[in-house]
């Protein structure tokens, strides 16, 4: 093994977050969950359901576990594996906050609604950064690195919050 890859750039582990930058790390994330299996990315995206019965009484409720098929099985046992995955790559507090989710669904929304806020605020930011965006000129004295690195921070908090400008 290469002894200048630092656990930051192990692909086998999750990239960590330790409560700082939440878009930087939900970006590595997408792209950590999507390399490892699309079907992972899928459930986080679309929802978990599930498996369920209907009652005669027509209610819908939590299938027994003595009574799931092997399409049963596979659905839970994917969510189960996306689950471990977003636990493995939190710290505490945020455990404690997500815990109690069922879904790997649920658990990536509860983080999003933390980190970025209801759907109003993320409308604000947005707001607020293709203002940025439309606005960005060169400041005075600045290098053409820090004009870029300032560029590239307002396009990527801005795909972060799923807006694309291009």
């Amino acid at each position: 093994m290469n002894s200048n890859i630092g656990d930051s750039q192990n692909i086998s582990k999750p990239p960590y977050f330790d409560g700082n930058n939440y878009s930087h790390w939900k970006a590595k994330m997408t792209i950590f969950i999507q390399s490892l299996h699309y079907n992972l990315w899928d459930l986080i995206v679309d929802g978990h359901n599930l498996p369920t019965i209907t009652l005669e009484n027509e209610d819908v409720v939590s299938k027994p576990r003595n009574l799931y098929d092997d399409n049963d099985r596979k659905r839970v046992q994917i969510n189960a594996m996306a689950k471990h995955i977003i636990i493995c790559a939190i710290n505490s507090n945020d455990f404690n906050r997500i815990s109690s989710c069922v879904s790997a669904k649920e658990m990536w929304d509860r983080l999003e609604v933390t980190y970025e806020g209801t759907n109003q605020v993320k409308e604000a930011k947005i707001s607020m950064l293709v203002h940025e965006y439309e606005m960005f000129t060169m400041n005075e004295n600045e290098d053409i690195k820090s004009m870029f690195s300032r560029f590239t921070n307002i396009i990527n908090a801005l795909q972060a919050l799923d807006k694309n400008i291009f």
